[in-house]
């Protein structure tokens, strides 16, 4: 009444009775909202406006220029305005360097023509201004120190003018 299985036969018995059934896969799908707002944002450097050697004596005026790499988000406008100095007494007008209590008048310029004073916006100053790319932009400003001033004493004069990047 028994009836004997071979050993395979016997395996492959088992294995139908012991193993699970195969699971049925299925899927399911959704979707998953982004957002982001892309803010404008600038950022300033500048490069020195150095004059070198100035002669008081001569009549001859002294160029030089710097500059500013301003980098602002792509799209947004831009305005690059300076103040006066820190220069005692110093003004739009005439900015002034120091070496101690000595001072040396000189300007910043908005082009190589020297004509307008780069400044607030007031006045007769103007500021600089571009719209960003998203990319570093050079702006050069140009400076001068005047000729003729014969009773600055030799020194090694200095200023700080601040900059300020508005968007």
């Amino acid at each position: 009444m028994f009836k004997t299985l071979s050993t395979g036969a016997l395996a492959t018995t088992l294995a139908a009775i012991c193993l699970p059934a195969p699971a049925i896969a299925g899927t399911a799908s959704g979707s998953l909202a982004t957002s982001a707002t892309v803010t404008a944002n600038c950022t300033v450097s500048t490069s020195a406006l150095a004059f070198g050697n100035v002669d008081s004596t001569s009549a001859s005026n002294v160029d030089a220029t710097g500059g500013l790499t301003i980098t602002c988000t792509n799209g947004s406008a831009w305005t690059a305005s300076a103040g006066v100095g820190a220069g005692s007494g110093a003004s739009y007008a005439s900015r002034r360097m120091t070496a101690g209590s000595d001072l040396l008048s000189y300007n910043i310029y908005t082009s190589a023509a020297r004509t307008t004073v780069w400044g607030d916006g007031t006045g007769s100053t103007a500021t600089l201004g571009g719209t960003g790319t998203g990319s570093s932009q050079s702006v050069t400003v140009y400076g001068r120190v005047g000729g003729g001033q014969n009773s600055v004493p030799v020194g090694s004069y200095a200023d700080t003018v601040s900059v300020t990047i508005t968007y």
